[in-house]
């Protein structure tokens, strides 16, 4: 019986044969082992090894489930790898790296490692169309993150003040929510017009009503979209219009960053934002054990190496900010 809990999965995954029970039907379609290299489904798995070989004569003959994954040529075991992104998928506030040596019995740096790889598996590169159309409504907002103003030494608070991009020395994150839906999200080097209009283009589909802070959205073609805007140094909420479902989304994300991960340097931070809007979008009424199995699949065709990770070669292109 698989998983629903985290005991559940931390006995479960213990056993090799219950790995392979688990994602032989979420790695492969239809349950059929297939070669990661040449894709031929001439293969023979060896109990003794844990491993496939495919009977087409090619290099990389011989395969593991971890390989083609997010997980290939680590030396951790399926018995950790699993347990740690249930934790990730299913904890609300997210696991510091700290936290997950210690729960593992790894490394802080493995830890670190496993959790950069588990977000690059959380990435939606193609969200697949644009929301929104007639009828349905969604909210723009953009948020900062960084520390506050007050904490900061003195010349770096005048220096923050004096900032020309309008974002005060801090990130800058883009979103846009479907009501009841998804949330997209981007990281930006500032919120203006020439920013924030291609996000807006590529992600709602004409027709939308938009709503959105006082923030100048002016640029709005009335032809594509109808815009409307709630002033929040009056109120949050007027005649319907109101921003209220990015905002929860935002406290969710600056609770993980404050809370969980304390501090996030620039280069990393939409791979924070990426793990915080996909447990935003998988939601209830997923269970953990569900939302756990969807980013089990996510995994495969994925694969993130240290030196990418730490920016010694190109993963994603940052914005510069």
């Amino acid at each position: 019986m698989e998983p629903t809990t985290l005991l559940q999965a931390i006995e479960y995954f213990k056993d090799p044969a219950n790995c392979r029970e688990y994602m032989i039907p979420r790695r492969w379609h239809h349950s059929v082992v297939t070669c990661p290299t040449c894709g031929s489904d001439r293969v023979k798995f060896s109990e003794k090894h844990n491993r496939w070989q495919c009977a087409v004569h090619h290099d990389r003959r011989q395969f593991t489930l971890k390989t083609g994954t997010i997980m290939e040529d680590s030396p951790i075991g399926l018995d950790k790898w699993l347990p740690a992104l249930w934790l990730l998928s299913s904890n609300r506030n997210g696991i510091s790296s700290w936290e997950l040596h210690r729960a593992l019995g790894v490394t802080q740096k493995t830890a670190w490692f496993m959790l950069g790889r588990i977000r690059l598996a959380m990435q939606d590169e193609e969200y697949g169309g644009k929301i929104g159309g007639e009828g349905t409504t969604v909210q723009i907002d953009e948020t900062f993150i960084g520390g506050k103003a007050r904490n900061m030494h003195k010349d770096k608070r005048e220096k923050a003040k004096s900032d020309v991009t309008g974002s005060f020395g801090k990130a800058v994150v883009l979103g846009a929510l479907e009501n009841a839906g998804k949330v997209r999200t981007k990281v930006v080097s500032d919120r203006k017009k020439a920013t924030i209009k291609p996000f807006v283009e590529d992600q709602v589909a004409p027709g939308t009503e938009i709503h959105s802070d006082e923030h100048s959205y002016t640029w709005f073609s009335e032809e594509d979209y109808i815009h409307k805007v709630v002033n929040h140094a009056e109120c949050y909420v007027k005649d319907n219009v109101h921003t209220n479902g990015m905002e929860n989304f935002w406290s969710l994300l600056k609770r993980g960053i404050k809370g969980t991960y304390v501090s996030v340097e620039p280069f990393h931070l939409f791979r924070y934002v990426d793990e915080a809007a996909f447990r935003f979008n998988n939601r209830l009424p997923l269970s953990d054990a569900d939302r756990f199995g969807y980013l089990v699949r996510k995994c495969v065709g994925k694969r993130l190496t240290y030196k990418e990770l730490i920016g010694k070669e190109n993963e994603r292109p940052a914005e510069a900010f």
